[in-house]
C-alpha cells in the first residue's frame, strides 16, 4: 500500500562527527520519515516550497518547464525502495501526443523527486515497506511547523 505524504519541512540533526545535517521531514501514515539530504537539495526544496521565481529558472523549475513543453506532466513521485540505509523515489510522468497517453516511470533520488513534486503540487506517495523500515514517530523530533 501506498500513502499520500506531506512535506512538513526541512529539517536539521546532528551527524555522528558533530556537524548538521539537513533532512527533509515527510509525513504519511502518521509518521515521520527523514531523509538525509545536501545542503544544496535542501534549499532546492525549500524554493519550491515557498513557490519563489527568479529571473531565470533554476535546475528543477526547468525541467518542469521542459516536461510540460513536450507535452508532459509529472503525476506522482513515489518513495518506494530502502536498501543499505539508502532512499530509492520515481517520478511518475505522462506524455500527450495526438490525443494517446503514454505513461513513464523515472529513477530518481528522493531529493530530486521531491523536489520536482512540490513545483508541481503533484502527490508523494511512499510505500508501507519504506514507513516500516525507517518512519518515526513524530514525538521523538524536537520540531515547530507552521500549520
Amino acid at each position: 500500500m501506498k500513502h499520500r505524504a506531506e512535506v512538513r519541512g526541512i529539517g536539521v540533526g546532528v551527524g555522528e562527527d558533530g556537524t548538521n545535517v539537513p533532512a527533509v521531514i515527510l509525513e504519511a501514515r502518521d509518521e515521520f520519515l527523514p531523509i538525509v539530504i545536501t545542503s544544496d537539495q535542501a534549499q532546492a526544496i525549500q524554493l519550491g516550497l515557498a513557490g519563489d521565481k527568479f529571473e531565470r529558472p533554476l535546475t528543477h523549475d526547468l525541467l518542469v518547464e521542459m516536461v510540460t513543453e513536450f507535452g508532459g506532466a509529472i503525476d506522482s513521485i513515489r518513495i518506494d525502495d530502502l536498501s543499505d540505509g539508502t532512499f530509492y523515489a520515481k517520478v511518475d510522468a505522462e506524455r500527450y501526443h495526438s490525443g494517446e497517453v503514454r505513461s513513464f516511470v523515472f529513477d530518481a533520488r528522493p531529493s530530486d523527486a521531491i523536489a520536482l513534486g512540490v513545483r508541481v503540487d503533484c502527490p508523494i506517495l511512499i510505500s508501507d515497506e519504506v514507513l516500516d523500515a525507517a518512519g518515526q514517530p513524530p514525538e521523538i523530533f524536537d520540531v515547530d511547523f507552521d500549520e
